[in-house]
């Protein structure tokens, strides 16, 4: 059975920094490349950012370069989500997600097959 399980989300200040989990279970994670995807309300889910779990290859949504950095530990089987400087305009579910690399768009949310429950981030001003 397919998990993923994140944690690291909560309440921090503009500029502040947080880190996400991703502890992933049931996959074969060598076909996989694993993303973050967020949703704010009343918008669409939108790509954040992604890696390949075989290569570590990664990608990045235009509002988050620069300043979140997406990992892998291919050991404990987790991905991370550095985020630094962030803005209110973060504030979001952020899900785990897991696509097969060779099927679909990676920053494309309905590429993804596998996800996680969410965690909220909220950034105040």
């Amino acid at each position: 059975q397919v998990q993923l399980a994140e944690s690291g989300g909560g309440l921090v200040q503009a500029g502040g920094s947080l880190r996400l989990s991703c502890a992933a279970s049931g996959l074969s994670f060598s076909t996989l490349t694993m993303g973050w995807l967020r949703q704010a309300p009343g918008k669409e889910r939108e790509f954040v950012a992604a890696v390949t779990w075989s290569v570590g290859n990664t990608y990045y949504g235009d509002s988050v370069k620069g300043r979140f950095t997406i990992s892998r530990d291919n050991a404990k089987n987790t991905v991370y989500l550095q985020m630094n400087s962030l803005k209110p305009e973060d504030t979001a579910v952020y899900y785990c997600a897991g696509k097969y690399s060779t099927q679909g768009d990676v920053n494309n949310y309905s590429s993804y097959k596998y996800w996680g429950q969410g965690t909220q981030v909220t950034v105040s001003s």
